[in-house]
């Protein structure tokens, strides 16, 4: 699997660049932009997202405690909770 480092070197360009690439943030030349997508793209590289929360510290989870999740009214509020979250 590739990683960060393997990413820049493929694109020739800096792991800093492949950063501001993934993360949008910063400016990338166009070209140096769409060069880093498609080397992603062609190692099927993906974040680490344990990783990049620790950094960030916050993450994306949403956890529930239930005491039944077949019962209907659960699974039900189960479903409409992941259909809200895949949404956003």
């Amino acid at each position: 699997m590739a990683n960060m480092k393997d990413v820049a070197r493929m694109a020739g360009c800096g792991i800093a660049t492949v950063s501001r690439v993934i993360n949008k943030s910063g400016y990338v030349k166009k070209e140096t932009r769409e060069k880093v997508k498609k080397v992603i793209k062609s190692v099927g590289y993906q974040p680490n997202e344990i990783a990049r929360s620790m950094t960030l510290q916050k993450n994306h989870i949403v956890a529930f405690i239930l005491p039944n999740s077949k019962h209907l009214f659960f699974g039900e509020l189960l479903y409409h909770v992941w259909d809200t979250t895949q949404k956003s």
